[in-house]
């Protein structure tokens, strides 16, 4: 490795892994700020978090890596001609494009490394990730019962407090419902003031009462004899003791999660789209075969409206009195015709419920074919993101985060717009998934290869002096013309009055 490669290189690695970190803070800040009232306030421990965190980061670094990349290109190169170190090199003879080879090594690794960890690290992290939020979000705030307001949170239990003391243990006016056997408000404690703490390291809730009444409705009703409707009994002291394990969090099975897209690797993706797709030719194959049952024609004698007695009379008294019966009874006209309608209605419904199910699946279709896609798209945003930091820094020249972070926020959000834009159209199904995944690497692309070439022929593109001397060019070419428009002017006029 020469010696202009370790000074790139050295250059490089710092400002990467300085905005790397940066990128992931900030993408954990917005988890917590989306999420923070379900994470907090449930005494869950500080390992919980930390776990959550470290998935979480995990998650967000196919997102942090193409904005790294960015941002530390154009610190890299920025610095580089800020001192005129680019300078130097472009004045010993070596071009840009050699000066840019560690980096495309670099930009080429870290590629790879990013489909690597899209394609194994990412949806594990997202399948553990995501189950630990769920777990925690299901999980009950910690107890916090307010004065006067019965709390309910506790399984099997209402209670109401009047006065709650500052050492959170000093209760004073307690009333608590026992709902434990589902028979209603039967069972009412009263107390004048009462102790609240938990013991066998949180798992019971202990009301210590004193100086109260325990009232209990329609008491041994089960027992048959000698029942008792009401029952009632003072004490100067009782314990009521209660399971905390509502609050407990309960671990989901990891099953009921990892059939989502952003769980699932290329080959378990390329599979989904495969048994979609055949999913939605059988609905449509079949559907025709199904609905035949719906366009059964047979023809079929109007059911007889003529009772028994009236088949008896016309038997008995002969030809003339049938003629009769047979002009006051008359046939309903209309009945194949609601028959009709009501075989119509089914085969709407019917139809309408096949075209909502091919719809949902061939949604769920583009969506695992674009998240297949996500895994190389990804990664070659990384080599984009090089291709555009390295010669735009090379041409700013300006090291630092001021410049550099203003124009690599600005490539960022316009590559994160196109790319959920895309995505959504893609979902839609108003562009096709191929489009909606690579237009925003392909737009970027361009835009780098312009940059590449400016770099290459030392582009004063970012110079204001250039635009100023542009203008001034421009206004003297557009004076020059006024002044020649005027003296061609004057000499037509000249030869118009000769």
């Amino acid at each position: 490795m020469k010696k202009l490669d370790k000074l790139i290189l050295k250059a490089f690695w710092g400002p990467f892994l300085l905005t790397l970190t940066v990128v992931i803070f900030i993408f954990l800040m917005r988890l917590i700020v989306v999420y923070f009232a379900d994470l907090f306030g449930k005494d869950l421990g500080v390992e919980l978090y930390f776990e959550l965190f470290f998935y979480f980061s995990l998650i967000t670094i196919p997102i942090a890596l193409p904005l790294a990349m960015l941002i530390s290109m154009l610190m890299t190169f920025g610095k580089l001609g800020e001192f005129f170190e680019l300078t130097a090199i472009k004045s010993a003879g070596i071009s840009i494009s050699r000066a840019l080879r560690p980096m495309f090594v670099v930009a080429v690794l870290v590629a790879g490394f990013s489909f690597w960890f899209n394609n194994v690290l990412w949806p594990w992290a997202n399948l553990k990730g995501y189950r630990l939020l769920y777990d925690i979000k299901t999980t009950k705030t910690t107890l916090n019962i307010k004065e006067g307001i019965f709390y309910n949170e506790l399984p099997g239990y209402s209670i109401k407090v009047n006065k709650k003391f500052p050492n959170g243990k000093s209760l004073k006016g307690v009333i608590i419902y026992d709902h434990s056997k589902n028979d209603g408000n039967k069972h009412v404690t009263i107390a004048d003031s009462a102790l609240m703490y938990t013991i066998m390291d949180k798992q019971y809730l202990v009301f210590e009462l004193y100086n109260g009444h325990d009232y209990v409705d329609d008491a041994d009703r089960s027992s048959g004899a000698d029942a008792t409707d009401f029952v009632s009994h003072s004490f100067s002291k009782s314990k009521v003791v209660m399971s905390m394990s509502a609050f407990d969090m309960h671990k989901t099975e990891e099953d009921q999660f990892k059939h989502h897209q952003i769980m699932r690797n290329v080959l378990q993706l390329g599979k989904d789209a495969d048994s979609l797709s055949r999913l939605t030719t059988d609905y449509r194959k079949n559907f025709f075969e199904a609905a035949k049952s719906y366009y059964i024609y047979s023809l079929k004698s109007l059911p007889a409206t003529i009772t028994p007695e009236q088949k008896a009379i016309m038997k008995n008294q002969g030809n003339w009195v049938s003629k009769i019966i047979t002009k006051k009874i008359k046939p309903n006209p209309y009945e194949h015709l609601d028959f009709a309608v009501s075989q119509a209605k089914n085969m709407i419904s019917f139809a309408e419920s096949n075209v909502f199910t091919i719809t949902s699946k061939n949604e769920d279709l583009r969506k695992t074919n674009w998240f297949w896609h996500q895994k190389f798209t990804d990664s070659i945003a990384i080599f984009v993101m090089f291709l555009i930091g390295a010669p735009l820094g090379a041409i700013i020249k300006k090291g630092g985060f001021g410049m550099p972070v203003v124009v690599a926020i600005f490539f960022f959000i316009l590559s994160y717009v196109m790319t959920q834009q895309g995505k959504k159209l893609s979902e839609e199904g108003k562009v096709m998934v191929q489009v909606g995944a690579w237009t925003s690497n392909l737009i970027l692309f361009s835009i780098g290869m312009y940059f590449f070439n400016k770099a290459r022929h030392d582009s004063r593109l970012f110079e204001s002096d250039v635009y100023v001397m542009a203008m001034a060019k421009l206004k003297e070419k557009i004076g020059s013309q006024a002044t020649l428009r005027k003296i061609f002017s004057k000499i037509g006029m000249k030869f118009a009055n000769n």
